[in-house]
């Protein structure tokens, strides 16, 4: 593992921190990981190429656990009060599949800092040989530097959605997806949800996207983990136990390797809009997984 090199100082301006370094780290995982994954978001107990080690195939939305130290140290490191930022948007690109059990040296940097007036938002992008992942990091009261204000949020769909599909999230979603790694207190502990405003704790930002990404593998026609490219913006929380609506357009392929259907994406809850602006590819159709049972 290599530190951050020459970080500025904290409270230095939002500007000092393009390009920085936030080092590299090697991350190792097991089947039992991705399974943990897998079954956190929503994937059911006879989908066995998706929960069984024999036959196992990593859902790609997993890579996102492995990753998510990258903006954990430009929190730490001072760049923004870590209690009132938000994940802005997230995006993944595929480069090749995960094994079941692996290792990946991830290398991480703040590739862009937009400054948004009220705020600014930190692009912070790790990558390695599987996957290049980026999060948009909205930080409240670091705006006003004189950056440039970066791009704004895509338009929403006009047309009716060509599909749409109801998902039920578990109660236990939370307190599952927690444990690979994002322990953050707000997902547990109603003490600590009560703090933000929230009436319980509420679910993973990624959690909730991985969930719109397998409802939208099975709408589409293609196995889920032949995902090739996924990237939307959180608009709203969910909590453990709602019920969400994943709405899709079909759309023209757009990612990296993607050679199978995409599709432009949102998803609602009966509170109003948690994800929306999203858009992912897939590499390949394939049939739908049969519904073995164990």
């Amino acid at each position: 593992m290599s530190a951050p090199t020459a970080l500025p100082s904290p409270g230095a301006s939002p500007s000092e921190w393009l390009g920085c370094s936030l080092g590299e780290r090697t991350v190792a995982w097991t089947s039992r990981d991705a399974i943990l994954f897998a079954l956190a978001v929503g994937a059911r107990a006879d989908q066995l190429s998706l929960v069984y080690e024999d036959r196992l195939r990593v859902l790609p939305p997993f890579a996102l656990t492995l990753a998510q130290w990258a903006p954990d140290v430009l929190g730490a490191a001072g760049a923004f009060d870590i209690a009132s930022a938000l994940h802005g948007a997230q995006r993944l690109d595929v480069h090749r599949r995960l094994p079941s059990d692996g290792e990946a040296v991830l290398s991480a940097r703040v590739d862009a800092v937009w400054d948004k007036g009220s705020a600014a938002v930190y692009d912070v992008t790790a990558s390695c040989e599987y996957f290049t992942a980026t999060w948009s990091l909205f930080a409240p009261g670091h705006g006003g530097f004189g950056g440039e204000r970066g791009p704004g949020r895509p338009a929403a769909p006009s047309a009716e959605p060509d599909w749409g599909t109801e998902v039920s999230i578990a109660q236990n979603a939370a307190a599952l997806y927690r444990l690979l790694g994002d322990r953050h207190r707000i997902h547990i502990d109603p003490a600590a949800a009560r703090g933000i405003g929230q009436p319980r704790p509420i679910l993973h930002g990624l959690a909730t996207l991985a969930a719109g990404c397998l409802a939208a593998a099975e709408r589409l026609g293609v196995h889920p983990a032949d995902l090739c490219s996924v990237s939307a913006r959180f608009s709203g929380v969910v909590f453990p136990g709602d019920s969400i609506t994943v709405r899709g357009w079909d759309a023209d392929r757009a990612g990296i390797g993607a050679r199978g259907p995409a599709a432009d994406f949102d998803i609602h809850t009966g509170r109003g809009p948690a994800v929306s602006g999203g858009h992912l590819t897939f590499d390949r159709p394939a049939q739908p997984e049969q519904r073995t049972k164990t």
